[in-house]
């Protein structure tokens, strides 16, 4: 294997780690969201979108190479080799060889794009969770403030039926208390229905992990019978050769 598509092949394998990696189940979307806002991570992403444009680009090239290399040693069902066997040998080995190289850029290209949609994912769902934390503290503050100003109106009330003064009902006189109560519990349903809405967008979300993790694990045991394949058809050449 060449200096380049040895590089391409440990890219791959990095890939691979890193996926597995992030699909982890019991490392939390609040952790992984912690160590991309690091310092460390923070740093490497100010070229982080030019390195991946610069890594597309290498992996779509090499690609369309080894897709080349498979079309030009792709000529036995073309040309009659039979009465020369060391030439069928040696365009079955560089056919063999272009047919790997095409397959390893292929899932580097794929893991390399499906490693940035996991990473921006599991950043989302973070981000989701902690507004929902945020407006479910904001609902409970409003709820209880509400719950806290209409005990204090109807202890204010008691006190003034037992000092003799004639309260209002409710509805005809001194309103203000009864609108404020009124906007309290309209701002405590917009809230519960913001929160909702919030719970909502986790859930997609959380299915949309869900699912981009399936396929990492699907293309990981496809590559893993691709290297079987590739093991078989390595030692079959091998044999040849002998």
């Amino acid at each position: 294997m060449s200096l380049q598509w040895t590089a391409v092949a440990t890219f791959l394998y990095a890939e691979v780690f890193f996926v597995l990696l992030l699909c982890i189940p019991f490392i939390s979307p609040k952790r992984w969201s912690k160590i991309f806002r690091s310092r460390l991570v923070q740093a490497i992403a100010l070229y982080g979108n030019t390195t991946f444009m610069v890594i597309i680009a290498i992996l779509v090239f090499l690609l369309i190479d080894a897709f080349r290399e498979v079309r030009k040693y792709s000529v036995t069902e073309k040309v009659d080799l039979t009465n020369n066997p060391t030439a069928i040998e040696h365009i079955h080995m560089k056919l063999f060889r272009a047919q790997r190289n095409e397959y390893i850029a292929g899932f580097a290209l794929l893991l390399c794009l499906l490693l940035r949609r996991l990473a921006t994912l599991l950043s989302q769902q973070a981000s989701l969770m902690a507004s929902n934390e945020a407006f479910k503290k904001q609902a409970e503050g409003a709820s209880n403030a509400a719950k806290t100003f209409m005990d204090e109106n109807e202890l204010l009330q008691e006190k003034l039926r037992d000092a003799g003064i004639e309260v209002p009902e409710a509805g005809k006189k001194g309103a203000g208390p009864q609108e404020e109560n009124k906007k309290l519990k309209e701002e405590v349903k917009t809230l519960k229905d913001e929160l909702d809405t919030t719970k909502k967008a986790l859930n997609k979300s959380d299915h949309d992990v869900t699912a981009m993790k399936k396929q990492a694990e699907n293309l990981t045991v496809e590559y893993d019978r691709l290297l079987d394949e590739h093991s078989k058809l390595l030692s079959s050449s091998d044999k040849k050769s002998d």
